[in-house]
């Protein structure tokens, strides 16, 4: 696949930033579609292609479970 997109989720990455996640998307669309930047009639739906699977990477990365590692929850009132 991309050689370029690098692992986001830690223990690998403490912490990704959204910089991060942005760019690993840009990277994954540039692969799939072939095309490094879009010509102006394709600008629109290029990014919003960034931007979904920005957004499916920060869910994935708020929702994995890594064994070993603390994950953040809720207080529990101490």
């Amino acid at each position: 696949m991309c050689r370029s997109i690098k692992t986001l989720r830690p223990p690998v990455t403490p912490e990704a930033t959204e910089d991060d996640v942005r760019a690993a998307a840009l990277q994954y669309v540039r692969k799939i579609s072939g095309f490094r930047a879009p010509a102006a009639h394709n600008r629109a739906v290029f990014d919003e292609a960034v931007d979904a699977v920005a957004e499916a990477t920060a869910r994935l990365l708020d929702g994995l479970v890594v064994r070993g590692a603390k994950r953040a929850g809720p207080t529990d009132g101490k």
